[in-house]
């Protein structure tokens, strides 16, 4: 048995797991597998993972336990560093994953950005094409209201007519360019 029982410290174990000493692997094993598989069930909170994630920290145990340094703590908080670290990087992985994910399947910006910007212009173009049907009272009044931000009563100041005068132009001007768009489609 290489020098250590079934019920020699984790310490111990781990010292002779880096000289290469399987059994003493296969015993470190046996004393703190359950909780290292806990510590990735409670962080991944998938078992498979979690079960993937703990065959990962033994192996790195295995492959790093010559930098064991028990001045610097306990063999099973060392193990178990060593597994939350894997089962945290899993979880950004997975993380990232799906953002590439989102990112692919959802159009990028840039193309929003331009498609809008294409479909605007159009739009202004039959608004003008529209605007420019109305008579001048009409056009007039519906601009002032609508891109001026004036109230019916300041446009029919500015224009000179009666409040009743501008309302009834700028209904009909309107029903005239929901019309004039509606053909535009």
């Amino acid at each position: 048995m290489d020098g250590a029982g079934a019920d020699a410290p984790a310490e111990e174990l781990l010292g002779l797991v880096a000289t290469g000493d399987q059994r003493a692997f296969a015993r470190l094993y046996d004393q703190v597998a359950g909780r290292v598989l806990a510590v990735a069930t409670r962080v991944l909170r998938d078992r498979a993972q979690a079960e993937e994630v703990t065959q990962e920290a033994f192996v790195e145990a295995w492959r790093t336990a010559a930098r064991f340094d028990p001045a610097r703590g306990s063999a099973l908080a060392w193990i178990l560093t060593i597994t939350h670290r894997r089962a945290v990087d899993r979880v950004r992985a997975e993380q990232a994953g799906t953002r590439r994910e989102r990112a692919v399947a959802a159009p990028g910006r840039e193309y929003d950005e331009v498609a809008e910007a294409v479909v605007a212009v159009d739009e202004r173009r039959q608004v003008r094409r529209c605007l420019d049907a109305l008579s001048g009272v009409q056009r007039e009044a519906i601009t002032l209201a609508y891109w001026g931000g004036h109230t019916y009563r300041e446009v029919a100041a500015q224009l000179n007519l009666g409040l009743p005068a501008v309302k009834s132009r700028m209904r009909d001007g309107l029903l005239r360019l929901k019309e004039c768009l509606a053909v535009a489609r």
